[in-house]
């Protein structure tokens, strides 16, 4: 099983880096290494539950660059950036792992989920297991699968793996197929990206044209270009249950205190 073909674009381009590094990392710390992690882990968070109560739950993300806007963030401190948002009001977190596009480290999310009590999930291009027992060996309580990326089959597989491992996967989706797919596969928690992971350009309407697709037994969360308490309003208004909001906090002064404003808080 394979992940979706190459067509040229960033997205392919950043899963084909991402490719290479993980075979490198593979041959490093081997499965059995990985597996032997998890045995000494305290059991994954409720990612689901902590997205899903009554009120704007915010997944605020933790992510020092992007191929878009290069460097959103010189002062990169995880524990201090993890505990302003707790504090602020996030209801959980989402970490960056990937290194040579957007600067992350796995070990930024295990330090973030160390400094609070809130579940993390694993921001990354994730498509194959091992990844998969890499996030839950890091601690990760929950972990991004990107439908494009991936093909039915794949999907299903990792969503059954990460289940095993007490992790319930946030599915990414973009258009009216991908949703399609990842409803088909049984995903719980359906993200619909504002943004075409394939050209960068944002569109939040996006949102407003998926959510009545989305089934009313998922967890739909609307991702990226989310700058204000009125877009989150909106985006409740139309049946959304949680916002991922990663720029907006990053390029603040205060991230807290920037996501109690979107909070309305």
């Amino acid at each position: 099983m394979q992940a979706q073909p190459k067509t040229g674009t960033i997205l392919d381009r950043i899963v084909e880096a991402r490719r290479a590094a993980v075979e490198h990392r593979k041959k490093i710390v081997p499965l059995p290494v990985l597996k032997l992690a998890i045995k000494r882990n305290e059991p994954a968070r409720d990612f689901a539950g902590a997205i899903s109560q009554n009120k704007l739950n915010v997944i605020a993300e933790l992510k020092k660059a992007s191929p878009s806007r290069g460097v959103l963030r010189e002062d990169f401190s995880v524990e201090s950036l993890a505990a302003s948002l707790e504090q602020g009001g996030a209801a959980a977190l989402s970490v960056l792992t990937e290194e040579q596009f957007f600067q992350g480290a796995l070990a930024y999310l295990t330090n973030a989920r160390k400094t609070t009590a809130l579940p993390v999930l694993r921001k990354d291009f994730i498509f194959e297991a091992w990844q998969v027992w890499e996030a839950r060996a890091a601690e990760a309580d929950s972990f991004l699968l990107i439908a494009a990326i991936l093909d039915d089959s794949l999907l299903r597989e990792l969503l059954a793996l990460g289940r095993e491992l007490g992790m319930e996967a946030l599915v990414e989706v973009h258009t009216r197929d991908e949703l399609r797919r990842a409803v088909d596969a049984g995903a719980r928690i359906i993200g619909v990206n504002n943004r075409d992971l394939r050209s960068f350009e944002v569109r939040l309407q996006t949102s407003h044209e998926l959510i009545e697709e989305i089934p009313d037994a998922c967890i739909a969360v609307s991702e990226s270009g989310l700058r204000t308490h009125e877009d989150l309003a909106r985006l409740r208004e139309a049946g959304f249950d949680a916002f991922l909001v990663g720029e907006q906090l990053m390029t603040a002064a205060e991230p807290g205190e920037a996501l109690q404003i979107i909070l309305g808080l």
